[in-house]
């Protein structure tokens, strides 16, 4: 794969992503019992927005760098925002915390992650970032395949994260969608995120399709979009199909996306969606 998130890190699919993945992480905190986190494409971790990969795209200043700077009333924000500024120095933007460290900033002592990586340089990165925390297991392998080989994990309560880069388009959805009914089948009263880029309707459509004809309970797909959503040319927007979601955590969504849609936009046409694709009868 050629794929390297380097290039788009920080960007508002980044912010949107990771505001909401917090907040079902926190919910899942909410009990004592100990849980396992689960990332199937993890990248490496932290972001340099100042290296020449990043500059080149300057994605970030459409995203994360639009809210360094607020006060947010909203504690989800105020806890992502807290995160961000912690990695940085003397109040200035230079990184962006991936999913894992975000998820390991804000785990417990006695909580669990497991987090996957294919590419060779990629792994190294995630290896050296997480090379003194015991709560960590790294596995370079293919993402998809560790949802049948690593699932259940011994701890019963978790989160699993799968959030692939999409490089061969259409397929991928389909693809997607399959690995993660493998891992609920192992693993069914986890939650099951799966992150997706909105760029052809058409194509967000079938994936609907596939989604509700299968026989998973309780999807909810949460979507924010900067640009208008059919131009197959660009990252228009990303949603989250969420699997088992926790209770209220609906309701929160629809706050913080109502409170990122005018810092976000990039279009007078932005906007976010909520969706229930199947609801449990």
């Amino acid at each position: 794969m050629n794929y390297q998130h380097c290039f788009h890190a920080g960007n508002f699919a980044d912010v949107c992503k990771h505001s909401l993945l917090l907040v079902l992480l926190k919910k899942l905190l909410e009990k004592p019992t100990p849980l396992c986190y689960l990332e199937t494409h993890a990248g490496s971790g932290l972001y340099d927005l100042k290296s020449i990969e990043a500059t080149k795209s300057a994605e970030y200043k459409q995203g994360v760098a639009r809210l360094f700077d607020q006060q947010f009333q909203l504690e989800s924000l105020k806890s992502y925002l807290h995160i961000i500024k912690q990695i940085n120095i003397e109040n200035q933007l230079q990184f962006y915390a991936g999913s894992p460290l975000l998820a390991a900033k804000l785990l417990r002592e006695n909580d669990q992650l497991i987090l996957v990586e294919l590419q060779s340089e990629t792994f190294y990165q995630l290896k050296h970032l997480f090379k003194k925390d015991k709560r960590i297991h790294l596995h370079q392998r293919n993402g998809y395949e560790t949802l049948k080989a690593l699932l259940p994990p011994p701890l019963k309560r978790g989160l699993v994260f799968i959030d692939p880069p999409y490089e061969m388009q259409q397929q991928e959805f389909a693809l997607a969608w399959q690995s993660l009914m493998n891992g609920l089948q192992r693993w069914s009263q986890a939650t099951f995120v799966l992150w997706y880029p909105i760029k052809h309707q058409a194509t967000l459509k079938r994936f609907y399709q596939i989604v509700k004809e299968s026989n998973v309970r309780k999807v909810l797909a949460i979507e924010y979009w900067a640009l208008p959503t059919d131009n197959e040319l660009s990252l228009n927007g990303s949603g989250l199909i969420i699997v088992n979601p926790p209770w209220q955590f609906e309701q929160q969504a629809t706050l913080i996306l109502q409170t990122l849609q005018p810092l976000l936009a990039q279009s007078t046409q932005a906007g976010f969606n909520i969706i229930w694709l199947r609801e449990e009868h």
